[in-house]
């Protein structure tokens, strides 16, 4: 091969970053080499990360293969170990061109190969400048970066640091340069985005930084936030849902469970009525609004009745986008030292939230037919409402606004009636 290959798992700030390594990458000169960019949030992202480190190098037998992001910062004995990998580098390393002119030779030792430092001593987050995002129709800005939170079952402080905020002027000057690059939607990202600003002069908030960039950047005609903690949304925020077109009417919760005494074994910060209170809060400032949800299944100690609150809170809550995950028991984390679940359990909870997660979805998805949409056009032949529902886009042009009238569904996305169709 020739050039550089990035491979990216995990969530959109690592998305976001990929971008960053590429360009840094290149900067330095580098040359026929895969870049791997882990994650660390579960067991199987893990060992996902691992199978297709040795998929690059049966199909590039002679490139540099270098493995960074969150699993790499956390369990980077194992990378480094791994007879494939050429170099490891930490969460912080990965995104210094320099990390790519120091590389180490060829068949150098497991401790040679390693450039990561210590992640909890870096206290400032670095404006990262890019002109597109690879592959997607939508922007992402990163606005912070770590996390205060140890909740127990999590392992991501561990692999991103303490949280730190990008400066407000810094965030406005990326999103002028991406909608100048034709974006026509930006979303903000962050590790723990609703954190933002507790470290930078004047507190300012996420809400804040929302409202400040739909002003000052008044060419951006969609902004929307990736995963949010309820507990911290601030007036700003609900400020833009009830009254700004343009703040896109989907948020993804960081939910987590049902049931509180789980949610206090979790170290979590909010109660299962805060959360019911919040989405009936923001169903009432803006009606089409829909929520995405992280929760999961088979939390050391979870009875069946505590599960079953889990499943009453997502139908309670109308998740519309739920993502579940399975418990996994992460190294050095509290959760990991507690009375573990059997697996199959485990994995049977999971199934059934799943179920739920499905028939909510649906619901959903009926819930919407007869309505007029605009939807932005991906790259894959579908496309997102305002309020994040996939819709059958075949046959229209990637990245246009197009008002359409949804006619029906199959299950997954939302279809179109095709003599509705008009440029937004």
């Amino acid at each position: 091969m020739s050039g550089i290959e990035v491979i990216t798992f995990g969530c959109r700030l690592n998305t976001y970053e990929s971008e960053v390594m590429r360009a840094e990458a290149e900067k330095a000169g580098l040359n026929n080499a895969v870049l791997v960019n882990t994650c660390a949030v579960t067991a199987e992202a893990v060992r996902q990360a691992r199978q297709a480190i040795r998929r690059a190098r049966r199909d590039n037998p002679h490139a540099r293969i270098i493995v960074t992001g969150c699993a790499a910062q956390t369990e980077k004995e194992t990378f480094a170990e791994m007879a494939e990998v050429d170099a490891v580098l930490g969460n912080e390393e990965k995104l210094a061109s320099a990390s790519y002119r120091s590389l180490p030779d060829f068949g150098v030792s497991a401790e040679e190969k390693l450039r990561v430092n210590d992640i909890m001593s870096v206290r400032a987050t670095a404006p990262q400048m890019v002109k597109h995002i690879d592959g997607h129709v939508r922007a992402f800005i990163q606005v912070q970066n770590g996390c205060d939170h140890r909740c127990t079952f999590c392992v991501i402080p561990y692999g991103r640091g303490n949280s730190r905020s990008v400066p407000m002027g810094a965030v406005v000057d990326q999103a002028r340069r991406l909608v100048e690059s034709g974006y026509r939607e930006i979303v903000l990202t962050g590790v723990d985005a609703t954190s933002y600003g507790a470290d930078l002069p004047g507190t300012p908030t996420l809400g804040l930084l929302a409202k400040s960039l739909l002003k000052q950047v008044p060419e951006i005609l969609r902004l929307r936030l990736s995963s949010i903690d309820s507990i911290e949304a601030d007036r700003h925020l609900l400020d833009l849902v009830a009254g700004e077109p343009r703040f896109m009417p989907h948020l993804h919760l960081s939910l987590q469970h049902g049931d509180d005494l789980i949610l206090k074994r979790m170290k979590r910060r909010h109660s299962s009525a805060d959360a019911r209170a919040f989405c009936a809060e923001l169903r009432a400032l803006r009606p089409e609004i829909s929520f995405g949800a992280d929760m999961i299944a088979g939390f050391p100690t979870e009875t069946e009745p505590m599960f079953e609150n889990s499943l009453a809170l997502a139908e309670d809550c109308g998740i519309a986008h739920l993502h579940v995950f399975p418990y996994s028991p992460r190294p050095g984390t509290p959760a990991a030292r507690m009375p573990q679940l059997d697996r199959a359990l485990v994995k049977q909870r999971a199934a059934r939230l799943r179920a739920k997660g499905a028939e909510l979805h649906a619901a959903h998805l009926d819930r919407m037919i007869g309505s007029s949409q605009t939807v932005l056009v991906e790259m894959n032949g579908l496309a997102h409402t305002e309020n994040f529902t996939l819709v059958d886009a075949a046959g229209l042009e990637p990245r246009s606004l197009v008002a359409v009238e949804i006619a029906g569904h199959n299950g997954k996305h939302l279809t179109i009636e095709r003599k509705q169709m008009a440029a937004a």
